[in-house]
């Protein structure tokens, strides 16, 4: 039981899921792809070269003889399925190039917001310098309102010792 309760749990895992319905959607793409490249494309180049069915294109190595099956190059099908590979690499190398534009947008915004806040809140100096400006407006010399240490306070209050 703990086998299938570890399974489920790897099931369940978002990653296998993501993966398993990019597998299902490049397994029907892949099926577009070459009905587009069968039905479409390739007839549409056999008719520009004079009619030509490229499925059926092929060198004949060893023609059959009687029972013996033919024995030949299939290079026709061999070009349809680069074609379909050109497609489906175009394809893919678009969709990265829009995720990573995409990507790049959004790593722009959160550095233009983050520049924003950094922006909006003041230096120290500006904070000090504030404090200063308040406090010459009510009247206060900074001097006086800035508190005094103990030491110097108490050195005030008594004078020197001298020598004598």
């Amino acid at each position: 039981m703990k086998i299938i309760s570890e399974f489920r749990e790897f099931i369940s895992r978002g990653n296998v899921i993501d993966l398993a319905v990019g597998v299902i959607l490049g397994a029907a793409f892949g099926k577009i792809v070459s009905s587009l490249v069968d039905q479409v494309i390739m007839p549409l180049i056999g008719l520009m070269m004079a009619g030509a069915d490229f499925a059926q294109l092929k060198i004949v190595l060893k023609p059959a003889a009687g029972k013996a099956a033919e024995v030949a190059i299939l290079y026709g099908a061999f070009i349809n399925t680069v074609i379909q590979f050109l497609i489906i690499g175009v394809t893919v190398f678009l969709l990265v190039k829009m995720l990573n534009a995409v990507r790049r947008l959004a790593a722009a915004q959160e550095h233009e917001a983050e520049a924003t806040a950094v922006a909006a809140a003041p230096s120290p100096i500006e904070v000090l310098l504030e404090e200063i400006r308040d406090l010459l407006r009510s009247g206060q010399s900074p001097a006086a309102a800035a508190p005094k240490p103990a030491a110097a306070a108490h050195q005030k209050g008594s004078a020197p010792a001298k020598r004598s």
